[in-house]
């Protein structure tokens, strides 16, 4: 085992992974850590990000490597104002899990949070599907030369997901983007009284065996947000899997959405704990 590792997020690749395995993960704003050298997915999505036993690990890590003010192992975080956004994939969210950010919710207002629940406009939640479109429609430019020259030694589900791309029109693309533009803002003016956004890592605990990695709908929005996306750990099902808690910030305010996800990781550890 390692203290710090570093990961990409294009859909929910840090912070997924994060909730299954029990450990802290933080997936910047967008490209706050620079992606120079890194092969593409898609160039408008891909973000790098870090995995750590804690959120303050985290953020000292992110701290020193981009030399920024991220550090939030100085002093008792502030108590946030937390917006709880269910989204129109709660359905699809896990009994368990459900209960977890119910739980989460309400450890968080115990210890002195202001906690509210958000309802998200219309046009954030059409976003989620632009997501795919932006997705497909780059990684299969940022594999051209694979998809053309070696196209028999793609993964097949890779290859099925770039021949369904190869459809994609620039018209689609472009209203894709146009539409994903318009949501982030209205989504910082949905959270114009809030501090960080309380929703689910994924939708319940890792999936057994190892035909699958795991669905990120519960990440996809955010990282086509840009938003500061944090993994908190404490809370597990009825089988003792791990249960991750997602904190999810202002662009650009990563700091804040850090110090919100120590309070959080705190008061759970303190509630489970004690």
């Amino acid at each position: 085992m390692v203290p710090l590792a570093f990961g990409t997020q294009t859909a929910g690749s840090v912070i997924r992974p994060a909730a299954f395995c029990g450990v802290a993960a933080f997936k910047p704003s967008y490209r706050l850590i620079p992606m120079v050298g890194v092969k593409d997915v898609a160039w408008h999505l891909d973000t790098a990000g870090l995995f750590g036993a804690g959120v303050a690990d985290v953020a000292f890590a992110a701290a020193v490597i981009l030399q920024r003010e991220l550090r939030i192992d100085g002093a008792a975080p502030a108590a946030p104002r937390i917006a709880v956004a269910r989204t129109h994939l709660w359905p699809k969210a896990s009994p368990a899990m459900q209960q977890a950010v119910d739980s989460a919710a309400r450890i968080a207002a115990a210890a002195g949070a202001k906690v509210a629940d958000l309802p998200l406009p219309p046009i954030v939640e059409d976003a989620y599907e632009a997501q795919f479109t932006i997705q497909d429609y780059e990684n299969i430019r940022a594999l051209a030369f694979e998809y053309e020259c070696h196209r028999d030694r793609i993964d097949p589900l890779l290859r099925t997901q770039l021949d369904r791309a190869a459809a994609i029109s620039a018209d689609e693309y472009d209203a894709a983007r146009r539409l994903a533009s318009r949501a982030r803002q209205l989504l910082a003016d949905a959270m114009a009284e809030h501090d960080v956004i309380l929703t689910p890592s994924a939708p319940g605990a890792a999936p057994r065996g190892f035909a699958t990695t795991g669905d990120p709908m519960f990440n996809r929005l955010w990282t086509l947000m840009g938003a500061p996306c944090v993994n908190v750990t404490g809370l597990n099902d009825g089988d003792g899997l791990p249960l991750g808690i997602q904190i999810v910030g202002r662009f650009g305010r990563d700091h804040a959405a850090l110090e919100a996800a120590l309070f959080v990781e705190q008061a759970i550890a303190k509630k489970v704990g004690g």
